[in-house]
Parts: structure tokens; sequence; C-alpha cells
């Protein structure tokens, strides 16, 4: 086996700093929303900030149900994060002539998501760059019959640079075209 033969690319999914800060505000908030509401309801103080003005019908009606919704959205969140949803990797194997496309997904029967490409099935790299306030910058791999596959972490887009010799060195090493 030659050195540098296999190339491998870690994807980190949904184990990402933004997600878990969303999901804690997110169950801070609706937390106190839920609370409020019951307080409400009962007549009475739970959190340091009153809730004795608020009448249980509508406001604090309205509180506890959007303090639910809240609660199932943040455990939604947690859930994605304690399973590692789109967590992954790229590999590319130049002894064997294969490219084998790994990611975790929600748990089934179908939680392994494993995909495995001969290099003569591979026509090419495209890139993607779009500007605009959610830029875009994304490397996808092209597969015969007009799939392509993304090779590109989600959230962080890449630098101009970074996307560049990325695709670059990836279409070097399966010898394939690159593609604007």
């Amino acid at each position: 086996m030659r050195e540098n033969a296999i190339r491998r690319y870690k994807i980190i999914g949904a184990r990402r700093f933004s997600n878990y800060w969303w999901a804690s505000i997110i169950c801070a908030g609706s937390l106190a929303f839920l609370l409020t509401g019951i307080a409400s309801y009962i007549n009475s103080t739970i959190l340091i900030f009153g809730s004795e003005n608020i009448q249980f019908v509508p406001q604090g009606l309205v509180m506890s149900f959007y303090g639910l919704l809240g609660v199932i959205f943040s455990l939604y969140l947690w859930l994605t994060i304690f399973w590692s949803v789109g967590s992954g990797f790229n590999e590319f194997n130049n002894d064997q002539k294969t490219v084998r496309i790994f990611r975790w997904g929600f748990p089934g029967k179908n939680r392994r998501i494993n995909l495995y490409y001969n290099f003569n099935e591979i026509e090419g790299i495209r890139v993607e760059v779009k500007q605009g306030l959610n830029p875009r910058r994304n490397i996808y791999l092209q597969i015969r019959g007009k799939r392509e596959i993304p090779l590109t972490r989600i959230g962080q887009p890449l630098t101009y640079e970074e996307i560049e010799k990325k695709a670059a060195d990836l279409a070097k090493f399966l010898n394939v075209s690159l593609t604007l």
C-alpha cells in the first residue's frame, strides 16, 4: 500500500457549537414560558419575575402552549446532538479505487448511511459558490446518472481559498475534472 493512498475527511454533523447554543437558549426560554403559564394557572409565583399580573386565559394559556412547543423543539435539537445526526466521513481510497461516504442518521433501520462508489463511476467534482445573506460554498461529488453528493459540512462555510484548494486537491487525487 502506498503512503497517502487513502484520504479521510471527518464531518462534524449536529455536534456543532451553534446547535448546543440554540438548544440551550430555546430550552431555557421555553421552560420560563411554560413555568410562567403554569404559575398563572395556580395564581402563584414560580419564577423570580412575577406572574401575578398574568391571567391564565388568554395570556397564561398562550405562554404554556408556546413553552410546550419550545420544550419539544429543544428536545428534538438535543436528541439530534446526542445521536450525532449528519456526522461521519468521506473516504477516498486510491489503492482500491473506491469512494466511501458514511453518515449517521436518525435511529431506525436506516440509521447508517453508507455509500460506496468506484472511481470509474465518478464524473467529476463540482464547486458551488453563492453570495448573499446566506452564502453557500459547497463541494459536490458528481456520479454518473446526474447524482451529486455534497462533501462539505453544513453550517460553517469554508473560505474561497479552502474550497478551491480542497476541490482542486480532490479532483487531482481522483483524476477527474473540476467544474465551477
